[in-house]
């Protein structure tokens, strides 16, 4: 035989019946004896205890009432054949009569005890059952209604009644036996004690009923039936990525339920537990998906846990002083206190120096709790051996759960490391013996990122998503938008890597899209859709979203983005930035943002400062790492320049090469803003600082390409006929190169700690004598690589090479 329990949202309407009954008919034709657990319709309870409230108050509840009467009766018009309507509306008719009777005595008594409230709110579950029994009749005419609180006997503790388990399964295998040839639809959540006076079995009590009745019975299984496809890695509703678990054991469940998983109530397994029956969760509305199997064996995984589950509010009293330090069974007298008053105690951890006790409550009891202990502990209080409890709101708990964490190494440092990084304090840490169980307590508005981290790290085979505000839409913005998109599916079969753009700015508009923007349609979207921009909002607004794995990309070339990025690191958002004001401004700045950087555990990568696309920064950094010693460094470091001079030969006049140069767009559009070697400099000032060299941008001996005439021009007209003018001086240069077999380029160079960029000539022998088109290079000299310095070139400019760097620095977050 077979239990059935279907929740309130299974039989919240006619169409969710009418899939119900059909998972039942199923069963029932297969050859199985389902035996049926039905919880109240969706909502039916919260308004019965509404209108209890309502009632006790002096409030007016028949409009309610009202609302759960056409709630059933038109289910019943829909479902049922009209010649066979009225005595099913009589019956429910006769509950609601009576709902009201109750009522209106708690009205005029203006008091509502728990037996009275068990009483009101057994009717939700009464009419639901009794009403689809009826709708059942019409195929199956061996369909019976079973009032439960016939046949679970209970103590007399209203509102969470305990189970008298010998009474209870003698009357439930005599009902059995009288009616096995019937299929029975019974009301779950119900009971009564022994004078027969109606109470309920607590929250997740239809659960509790159907595991009663399967472990009774010795059911084969226990299908808890619901509108989730089973118990998943996390609550979906946050975690998007959330998936179902094939196989948990009860302990896992129990763990997960316990720490907030709602889909199965704790105490629900524990008949079910002693007995060995299986429960299994599964979808009225995809009632072709397996589910999650309940058992007592974990099942082999290779998922280092099962899941995370979550509690949204907690709140957390914490008691210090050193009145406990070695004082035996004060932890006893605490928490029997707690336990004697029914204040549930979610969570405790200890100093080992005995000095402190953090325990976690409800919201709803932390005051009675505090006050409580304040009148039992009041003379250690008086004498300053105990300090006032203190209370902590706006609390959250986050668990990870799974049998395999006591045999996987690393387990607490991959939960600690994911929070780190993504900026999440720990208040206080529980970890059972079992090791099934590592619980976390966080700030409530920090739950969402928690969980969405937590579940990244891991479950390795979904893909990580790194969150991306970019600023600046130009060319190389825009070029690296395109191959975001070319190189999403690779990114996310290869590399298990989904990088989504959620905020878009540039000097005009901005947009923010937490599902994504369509990276084909950006500029539509930014167009019809942004905002005005304003980059203080941006910065705010990216923050506020507190998304985990966050990134924001600077590609602009303005000095107002690199204000704010201090701000951003200290929210644990890394950067990525093609922009050197940041890195070439004050070294106070430079060293500010690394050290703010590694305290918030998040990256700084900013390759594209120096060599567009080329591999400079990170060689140097792992130069640097790896303990070798830089003797040099010397480079070219400028495209334009490296044109210009590369095409300054034969009969060709200086004034023409940098005319052409500008013609193809290698200059901006005053030549002297590249051949001024401002932002040559930069570069060179940011690989000394990476060296680790105390520099200032006015410490770097920057020679000059131009003539002072040609520099001081007051217009682009005017620097060309300058430039004219003083053709024979770079006409003396280029021949002088040519007597000496040389050639002219502009180098910089880094030596004991000297930076100097100036013109040379260099022959053959040089590394740089062989460069060509527009092409970088540079060239490191370390201990290592003395005798043949370490080379790397190639383009050093241009917006697809730029933005593939910014693309690599952007993969290589958190990497």
């Amino acid at each position: 035989m077979k239990i059935l329990k279907f929740g309130g949202t299974s039989v919240g309407s006619a169409d969710s019946i009418k899939a119900v009954l059909r998972i039942v008919k199923k069963s029932y034709d297969s050859g199985e004896q389902p035996l049926v657990v039905l919880s109240a319709m969706s909502g039916v309870t919260n308004l019965l205890c509404k209108m209890a409230v309502d009632a006790s108050e002096g409030k007016s509840f028949h409009e309610d009432l009202a609302l759960i009467e056409t709630k059933h009766f038109e289910v019943i018009k829909k479902l049922i054949t009209v010649k066979y309507q009225n005595p099913v509306f009589t019956k429910l008719k006769l509950f609601f009569n009576e709902i009201e009777e109750l009522l209106q005595g708690i009205y005029a008594l203006r008091e509502l005890s728990e037996q009275s409230k068990d009483l009101i709110v057994s009717y939700g579950e009464r009419c639901s059952t009794f009403m689809v029994s009826k709708i059942s009749e019409q195929d199956l005419a061996a369909s019976l209604f079973v009032d439960a609180s016939h046949y679970i006997k209970t103590d007399s503790h209203f509102g969470h009644a305990h189970v008298n388990d010998q009474l209870t399964e003698q009357l439930v295998k005599s009902l059995y036996l009288t009616n096995s040839d019937k299929l029975m639809f019974v009301t779950g959540f119900i009971a009564s004690n022994e004078n027969g006076r109606m109470t309920t079995l607590g929250r997740g009590g239809s659960d509790y009923t159907a595991a009663i009745f399967g472990s009774i019975l010795n059911a084969t299984a226990i299908e808890i039936w619901t509108d989730v496809n089973g118990m998943l890695t996390a609550d979906p509703r946050i975690v998007k990525k959330a998936f179902s678990l094939p196989v948990l054991s009860y302990t896992e469940a129990m763990e997960l339920s316990y720490f907030g998983a709602k889909v199965i109530y704790p105490p629900t397994m524990i008949p079910a537990f002693l007995k060995k029956i299986p429960i299994v969760i599964r979808n009225t509305f995809e009632p072709d998906f397996a589910g999650t199997f309940i058992q007592f064996e974990s099942g082999k995984t290779t998922l280092p846990i099962k899941g995370i589950s979550s509690i949204e509010e907690i709140s957390v009293i914490n008691l210090t002083g050193s009145g406990m330090i070695g004082k035996s069974g004060f932890s006893g007298r605490l928490f029997t206190l707690l336990a004697r008053e029914q204040i549930n105690v979610v969570l405790i951890t200890q100093s080992s120096s005995e000095h402190s006790i953090t325990f976690a409550v409800n919201p709803e009891d932390a005051l009675r709790a505090k006050s409580l202990i304040e009148n039992e502990f009041e003379l250690e209080i008086q004498v300053n051996k105990l300090i006032q409890p203190e209370i902590e709101n706006n609390l959250s708990v986050l668990a990870i759960v799974g049998e395999n964490m006591k045999k996987t190494p690393g387990m607490s440092g991959r939960l600690f490391s994911s929070l780190g990084r993504n900026g999440i304090n720990v208040r206080a840490i529980a970890q059972g013996s079992s090791e099934y169980n590592i619980s976390v307590i966080i700030s409530k508005s920090d739950l969402s990122k928690a969980l969405n981290a937590v579940h990244d790290a891991f479950f390795a085979e979904l893909k990580k998503t790194l969150y991306v505000f970019n600023l600046g839409t130009g060319n190389i913005g825009s070029t690296l938008f395109k191959q975001l998109e070319s190189q999403y599916d690779f990114l996310l079969s290869k590399n298990d890597l989904e990088i989504k753009v959620v905020g878009i700015s540039n000097s005009k508009k901005m947009l923010f899209k937490l599902d994504g923007v369509d990276l084909a349609n950006w500029d539509t979207e930014l167009m019809e859709q942004g905002e005005d921009a304003d980059l203080a909002v941006f910065v705010e607004r990216m923050k506020g979203f507190n998304l985990p794995n966050c990134v924001f990309i600077d590609n602009t070339a303005s000095r107002l983005p690199s204000t704010y990025y201090e701000g951003i690191f200290q929210s644990n958002i890394s950067i990525v930035t093609c922009n050197k004001i940041a890195n070439s401004g004050k070294y106070e700045q430079y060293k500010t943002l690394r050290e703010t950087a590694h305290k918030h555990g998040v990256d700084f990568f900013y390759e594209t400062n120096v060599g567009a696309g080329l591999p400079i920064v990170r060689v140097l950094k792992d130069l640097m790492l790896s303990g070798d010693r830089i003797v040099k460094i010397e480079a070219i470091l400028s495209g334009t320049i490296s044109y210009i001079f590369n095409n300054f030969k034969d009969d060709v006049y200086f004034y023409d090469v940098v005319k052409q140069a500008q013609d193809l767009g290698y200059t901006e559009p005053d030549p002297r803003d590249d051949l001024g070697g401002v932002d040559f400099m930069r570069k060179m000032l940011i690989l000394a600082r990476d060296a680790g060299y105390t520099i200032e941008a006015e410490d770097v001996n920057l020679g000059a390409i131009l003539p002072e005439a040609c520099l001081k021009a007051d217009s682009v007209e005017s620097f060309y006929e300058e430039l004219k003018n003083e053709n024979s001086y770079f006409e003396a240069l280029k021949e002088k190169a040519r007597l000496e077999n040389k050639v002219i380029r502009y180098i910089g160079k880094l030596e004991d700690g000297v930076v100097s960029i100036s013109v040379q000539i260099v022959d053959d022998k040089h590394p740089f004598y062989a460069l060509s088109g527009s092409d970088n290079i540079i060239s490191f000299t370390t201990e290592r690589y003395k005798e043949r310095p370490l080379v790397v070139k190639g383009p050093g400019a241009g917006a697809e090479v730029t933005a593939a760097g910014v693309f690599a620095d952007l993969v290589n977050v958190g990497a």
